[in-house]
């Protein structure tokens, strides 16, 4: 990326949400209840959708090789429709058991 202002902030943002969805995976699995592991899985699903958003406007305004990061947001978009797929299984196991 180049060395600007604007490239080096989208990279340190780029490495937060991409690295925290692992770490608040790992504590919605320790969730106490069905109710806190799908709260946790929701900020999983919220950080993805934020490394996307940076991905997508990395490639947008040419600031990398667009070709570079298609893996990429190929990889995070799965990722994203697993953690979604996820939360709506919760979500009716939640709702059929009140």
């Amino acid at each position: 990326m180049p060395n600007r202002i604007s490239s080096n902030a989208i990279a340190k943002q780029i490495v937060r949400s991409g690295t925290s969805p692992a770490a608040n995976y790992r504590a919605a699995c320790r969730g106490k209840s069905d109710k806190d592991f799908l709260n946790k899985l929701k900020m999983v699903e919220e950080e993805l959708d934020e490394t996307l958003h940076w991905i997508e406007m990395i490639q947008e305004t040419d600031m990398f090789p667009s070709n570079r990061l298609d893996n990429l947001h190929q990889e995070c978009e799965e990722l994203l429709k697993i953690t979604t797929s996820s939360l709506k299984t919760m979500r009716r196991k939640i709702q059929d058991s009140i």
